[in-house]
């Protein structure tokens, strides 16, 4: 099993930032594909970013692309999402999800990842 918790959101202004962090627990951090999911008022869940075990290889959405930087720190249980230049679009509740199997793909269906926090919400004022 695997916990996750998210935290860092809040209130920002447009070309803003904010970091994001997802502290996880209850199994091997490292050996799981992990990612950030987003889901704006009223709209369905949608993909944000996810990143490889080794923090080698990142995926991104592209309406985020050259904004957020996805990163992990395997030795402290922690994934992070750095949000610069944010808009009011990327008004959001954030989720991290873990993958629950050991696959290496970084999969951008939420349906592919077993584990989920509770999300953290993220508002960007015009």
């Amino acid at each position: 099993q695997v916990q996750l918790v998210e935290s860092g959101g809040g209130l920002v202004q447009a070309g803003g930032s904010l970091t994001l962090s997802c502290v996880t627990s209850g199994r091997t951090f490292s050996s799981n594909v992990v990612g950030w999911f987003r889901q704006p008022p009223g709209k369905e869940r949608e993909f944000v970013a996810a990143i490889s075990m080794s923090g080698a290889r990142t995926a991104y959405a592209d309406s985020v692309k050259g904004r957020f930087a996805i990163s992990r720190d395997n030795a402290k249980n922690t994934l992070f999402l750095q949000m610069n230049d944010l808009k009011p679009e990327d008004t959001a509740l954030y989720y991290c999800a873990a993958r629950a199997t050991a696959s290496a793909v970084l999969a951008t269906q939420s349906t592919s990842y077993g584990y989920w926090g509770q999300g953290t919400q993220v508002t960007v004022s015009s």
